[in-house]
């Protein structure tokens, strides 16, 4: 025998359309409450704000294209020359790439060899600041004479300039590795070999993944500059042969395509620093918070 609905039933499901829209106007409400992420949308901000500056200035004072083409323009030539610079801008990436790749190889070993020695520290170290300060525009003939025009001049001039940073913070990452703890770990009975392996490599790594952001970066300088003295392909031939033509929304299109992948190998490299080493970053400056 069932029973009747008594008031009390029949009010449950208007009591329950009551808190449903209690939680939707408070959820509302946080929303409006929550602040603006200025701190994530800062670098569109300021990228916007700097080219509508550029634009404003090229028409405030009239300059020719031939001096600075606003950047309007240099998006019509974008678009007008986009198959010749996405096939450059293909070829800097990879050349870029390859020699920084080759960079983080050979400098993390490198870098582990002259952290694991003050001997081989204090006999390397001054050879590596002496050929650091060698402009790397001076060794690409050299490159030439021995590789010829290509390619491998490109690559290499960008292990050349991206080797260094990587070589220096993973010796510093190395070097931070306090004397009272080696001497707790030694008399345990730990080796050389297992300090460097259990707290040395650990430490080096945030200078490592760090380092990493720099290299990228110059990495991308040395493609260029090897581009605009001995290649056929490239960002930096492109440029340097619209600057033959006077095409100088051409040239400022190509700067645009190198500050993108710039900004685009910066921000995987910050990436794989996060995921990697995130608890390496303590500080809440260090966060962006």
């Amino acid at each position: 025998m069932s029973a009747e609905p008594t008031q009390a039933d029949a009010a449950k499901p208007a009591e329950a359309r009551r808190v449903q829209a209690r939680q939707r106007g408070e959820a509302v409400r946080a929303a409006k409450r929550r602040p603006f992420p200025w701190v994530k949308a800062a670098p569109w901000l300021y990228t916007i704000g700097l080219f509508l500056i550029w634009e404003a200035s090229v028409w405030l004072f009239a300059l020719p294209q031939y001096v600075l083409p606003a950047p309007t323009v240099i998006l019509g030539a974008i678009i007008d020359y986009w198959p010749t610079i996405w096939t450059n801008s293909v070829q800097t990436l990879y050349t870029t790439v390859v020699g920084f790749l080759m960079a983080v190889a050979g400098g993390l070993a490198l870098g582990l060899l002259v952290g694991w020695s003050r001997f081989i520290y204090a006999g390397l170290y001054p050879l590596m600041i002496g050929f650091n300060a060698i402009p790397k525009v001076a060794v690409v003939p050299i490159l030439v004479i021995w590789f010829g025009i290509g390619d491998v001049p490109a690559i290499l001039t960008a292990f050349l300039i991206a080797f260094f940073p990587i070589v220096v913070n993973v010796a510093t990452g190395l070097a931070t590795i306090e004397p009272e703890m080696e001497d707790v770990l030694r008399a345990l009975g730990a080796k050389k070999l297992d300090v460097m392996l259990k707290v040395g490599i650990p430490r080096s790594m945030p200078y490592f993944f760090g380092s990493l952001k720099i290299a990228i970066t110059l990495a991308f300088v040395g493609s260029v500059i090897s581009e605009t003295i001995a290649a056929n392909a490239g960002l930096g031939h492109m440029m340097l042969a619209a600057q033959s033509q006077f095409n100088v929304p051409l040239v400022f299109a190509g700067l645009i395509m190198l500050a993108v992948e710039g900004i685009a190998m910066y921000a995987l490299m910050a990436w794989i620093e996060k995921r990697t080493t995130g608890w390496a970053h303590r500080s809440g400056m260090a966060q962006g918070n």
